[in-house]
Formats: structure tokens, C-alpha cells, sequence
């Protein structure tokens, strides 16, 4: 299969530079060194070992913690390790599996019509194609790129809440939407580092980078690279 499509670039006079006058791509790369630095050999927090596990893992993830769906995972893939077992499993044993992670019943409906649309028109295989994993219920574009990235190494950037916030916060995208985002990040970065900064971004702002009550002169990367300060809230 060939490769995702990487975003056409959006058009623009010149360097970007941010308030300071340093240009985009600079300060782009230097977040970059970074979060080289910070996490080397970033590890996606979902716990799976094949596509097929990883596909559902992100498809429970939907709002829902890492953590939570870890802790639902290990009954489930026991019971269910392959799309035609987890057609035959069925969406009402799969709830109860699932009824832990937020939209239970939605996902498990989901996660049944998946695994039998898998084992109909794909031989019981996860593709490698975004169009095809897009085609999947319960799967949208982020879900499609995690896949793409992490399980087949495909060129994808996935863009989360984490994401989305700091590449606005940081000033690398408007923030005017996650299609957006993609799309710039796509542009300051090369192809081959999409997957790893993906990790890399969405651990640091687990670690380092709050959506609240956060301190952007005490932060290794806001501290000269946020553009737009947090609302604090107050004591």
C-alpha cells in the first residue's frame, strides 16, 4: 500500500517568526531537540501486541484514560485476540468487558460491527489504509493515524487534545482546528519523525505541560516557546 498523502503545505509569505523574531522552523526544531532529549524512545501508553489489538485499544480510548483501557484490555484480548473471535464474542459480551471505559455500549457495538467488517471484506486483517481503516465504525482520522503510525509505520501524525493544545499554546498552528494542526505540524517537521513526535508531544504534556495551573516559566519548552499564556485559575 502506498503511504498516507502528506497535507500540501498552506500557503505563506516568508518566514513565520514568533513575537521574539526567531523563525518558526527554528523554534520548531529546537521543541524538537527537546523532546529528543526528554523521551528518546517514546512508548505508545496503550497496551497491545499486534494492529488488531492496538486498533481497538484506540478505539476504547475515545474519552477514556490510557490507564482505564489497560486495565480492560487483558479480560478482553483473552477472551476476544482476533477480529473473528471478537465478531463472535458479540457487542453485549464485549460491554461486559468494556463497561468500565466511557460510551460503553457505543464502543462495544462498535467493536463487534468492526471485527466482523474486518473479517468480511478484509480476510480478518487490519489494512493498512487510511481510507479503508476510516471505513471502520468507531474509527475516525486519529484513530486511523495512530494505527497507520504505530502498528505499519506508515508516515501519519495523529493530533489528540494534548496535541492540539500545545502546537497552539507553542505557536506552531492557530489552533483554529485539529485538521489545522495536522496540517502545520506535518509542514515543520519531516515525515519520518511524525509517529515518535506524536509520543513525545502527548507524554509532555501529561508530565510537563497542564492544561491548567501551569507555569509556562517553569516548563522546559513554554518557557521560550509559548505564545498564548494559560488562564490560572484561582486559589
Amino acid at each position: 500500500m502506498l503511504p498516507a498523502r502528506t497535507p500540501a503545505p498552506l500557503p505563506h509569505v516568508g518566514p513565520r517568526l514568533h513575537p521574539r523574531g526567531v523563525s518558526l522552523a527554528a523554534k520548531a526544531a529546537r521543541i524538537g531537540r527537546v523532546l529528543d532529549e526528554l523521551y528518546p524512545e517514546p512508548a505508545i501508553p496503550l497496551a497491545h501486541r499486534d494492529p488488531f489489538t492496538l486498533l481497538v485499544a484506540v478505539v476504547l480510548s475515545a474519552q477514556t484514560t490510557d490507564a482505564r483501557v489497560n486495565l480492560v484490555t487483558p479480560a478482553l484480548f483473552a477472551a476476544a485476540p482476533t477480529p473473528r473471535a471478537m465478531a463472535a464474542l458479540g457487542a453485549r459480551r464485549i460491554l461486559r468487558h468494556i463497561k468500565t471505559c466511557g460510551l460503553a455500549p457505543t464502543k462495544a457495538r462498535n467493536l463487534a460491527a468492526l471485527a466482523r467488517q474486518l473479517v468480511e471484506e478484509h480476510g480478518g486483517e487490519v489494512p493498512c489504509d487510511r481510507e479503508a481503516l476510516e471505513a471502520l465504525p468507531g474509527v475516525g482520522r486519529k484513530s486511523a493515524s495512530v494505527v497507520l503510525a504505530q502498528a505499519f509505520g506508515i508516515p501519519a501524525f495523529p493530533v489528540d487534545t494534548h496535541i492540539h493544545r500545545l502546537a497552539a499554546r507553542w505557536g506552531l498552528s492557530d489552533g483554529s482546528s485539529v485538521r489545522r494542526t495536522e496540517e502545520d505540524l506535518c509542514r515543520l517537521y519531516p515525515s519520518e519523525r511524525w509517529g515518535r513526535l506524536h509520543l513525545q508531544i502527548i507524554h509532555f504534556g501529561r508530565e510537563y505541560c497542564p492544561a491548567l495551573r501551569h507555569d509556562p516559566t517553569r516548563c522546559p519548552i513554554c518557557s521560550f516557546a509559548a505564545t498564548i499564556r494559560p488562564v490560572r485559575s484561582r486559589a
